[in-house]
């Protein structure tokens, strides 16, 4: 068996050192398809792609994923995790941000272990921690990558916890709809997910679609973003958290509409949608912020 629970749990990977700058914040929201549609001049716009900005360049929380992607490769190939990159699916995220506020320039050492492996039956579910930390040690980020390997369950064992997270029997509190741009995922991955399914019909076609995705991981930056405009005031500080579940691929181009209910001053349940074809992107999803 290609995957061997007992072997790879708490089994942690070499830590990675990542730097960023405003530089790299401004792409990580152009990437996202911040200014599609606006004007160039919003504030809304302006505090995510202007250094100079006269209350200052704010970054969008969900860049907390960017840089843990390098230490994810460390899971590919340790002993006990003999799968194929190509039967990875991403199933669903979470983010915390434990700093005040997210750092625009910063040099961090990230560290990453697999706490747990459930048997899907269909294959299996690892859970992967990483934790982005200062030099200093002080803590800015927590990511939880949840990905699904197809074919690799059937090993016994628990299967995980329900989902959660549904939304309640009314209409949303509030919806945001931010349109992609065709080349999105062109511009998306500069951000450091270089995964051939976003760019190459030849590796889009081999994972059963009919041309290149957008990043679910994209999707998961406007979820986060358009409840920021919709219940922090579109102050990107109070955001705290967000967890997701990817339901459905976007296709570059498309837009999607965010359904918020607000369950709490802290509390609200998120779904998304593609308005093109009324699909569920994005379900099971809750984010936290600050009252």
């Amino acid at each position: 068996m290609p995957i061997d629970r007992n072997a790879v749990t708490g089994k942690e990977f070499e830590a990675t050192r990542f730097e960023w700058t405003e530089k790299d914040v401004i792409l990580y929201a152009l990437g996202l398809g911040v200014g599609v549609g606006e004007s160039p001049t919003d504030p809304a716009v302006l505090q995510y792609t202007y250094e100079n900005y006269e209350t200052g360049l704010k970054a969008i929380p969900t860049f907390g994923v960017v840089p843990t992607f390098s230490c994810l490769t460390g899971a590919i190939g340790i002993p006990g995790f003999d799968v194929n990159p190509m039967m990875i699916l991403h199933g669903e995220q979470y983010l915390e941000v434990l700093a005040n506020e997210v750092p625009t320039r910063a040099q961090v050492i990230n560290t990453a272990r697999i706490t747990q492996v459930y048997d899907k039956g269909k294959g299996a579910l690892v859970i992967i921690e990483a934790i982005t930390k200062t030099q200093a040690g002080e803590p800015i980020f927590r990511n939880e990558y949840s990905v699904f390997i197809r074919g690799e369950g059937g090993f016994g064992g628990e299967s995980g916890p329900p989902p959660g997270n549904e939304p309640p029997a009314r209409g949303p509190d509030a919806a945001v709809a931010h349109q992609t741009l065709p080349h999105q995922a062109i511009l998306y991955r500069l951000s450091g997910d270089y995964n051939p399914l976003h760019i190459d019909p030849q590796m889009a076609a081999i994972a059963g679609f009919d041309r290149p995705i957008l990043h679910g991981l994209c999707t998961f930056g406007n979820v986060a973003r358009a409840v920021i405009q919709a219940m922090c005031n579109n102050d990107p500080r109070r955001f705290r958290s967000i967890k997701a579940r990817f339901a459905a691929p976007v296709f570059p181009g498309e837009t999607i509409v965010t359904d918020m209910w607000k369950e709490s001053a802290t509390e609200i349940i998120v779904r998304a949608r593609v308005a093109q074809r009324d699909v569920e992107v994005v379900k099971n999803a809750r984010v936290v912020i600050s009252a």
